[in-house]
């Protein structure tokens, strides 16, 4: 962008800066749309990501109580010797939606019934419950880290969108108004002059 006195002062010139603040008028109205989406979809994000969080925070209370009343009929030292569950057959389903160009991921991790590798020490009541638990815990944070890794694309992407718009907002755009308006009193005095000189000779033709 050409700084104000370097502009040519000239009809031509008025029209083409005229031309190009419209283009770049259009961009900043395309970038201001994307970053209104931008903004309405992260907020949807975080709503549903705050609400699993309130779950799994609800789980690992569960997960807490469930481990200890395993303790006490156990110990832990024959509770950490109890073959655990694994997930080694259990499927990640993955479904990508894209938003805007972002690739979005839904993730879930295929429910799985608790089959130990090797029979229980001692098979309890509690000892079911907690392995149960703390499974249907891993479930739900495999879903959280997808909606986080969400998130995470969808800030670094309003941020960069942000960043075009104000630059097109409070740099680009300010200086070709500065330049159209100086053009334009260029112009004006142009015309002026000329209708001074156009008025001087009329009376001695």
């Amino acid at each position: 962008m050409p700084e104000v006195g370097e502009v040519a002062a000239t009809r031509v010139a008025l029209l083409e800066l005229r031309d190009d603040r419209r283009l770049i008028q259009e961009g900043y109205d395309l970038l201001d749309e994307k970053r209104v989406l931008l903004a309405t979809e992260t907020l949807r994000e975080l709503r549903e990501h705050l609400a699993a969080q309130q779950e799994i925070d609800a789980g690992w209370t569960a997960a807490r109580t469930a481990l200890a009343a395993a303790i006490e009929v156990h110990g832990f030292d024959d509770l950490t010797v109890e073959p655990p569950c694994p997930l080694d057959g259990a499927l990640l389903r993955v479904d990508t939606r894209s938003f805007l160009g972002i690739p979005l991921g839904e993730v879930h991790l295929e429910d799985v019934v608790c089959r130990p590798a090797d029979r229980p020490v001692r098979e309890t009541p509690e000892l079911r419950r907690c392995a149960e638990i703390f499974r249907r815990l891993v479930l739900a944070l495999v879903r959280q880290a997808a909606r986080a890794a969400n998130l995470r694309r969808l800030v670094a992407e309003y941020r960069r969108t942000e960043r075009r718009a104000r630059a097109l907002e409070n740099v680009l755009l300010p200086e070709i108004d500065q330049s159209l308006h100086f053009i334009e009193e260029q112009l004006d005095a142009v015309d002026q002059e000329e209708a001074v000189r156009v008025r001087n000779a009329a009376p001695r033709r």
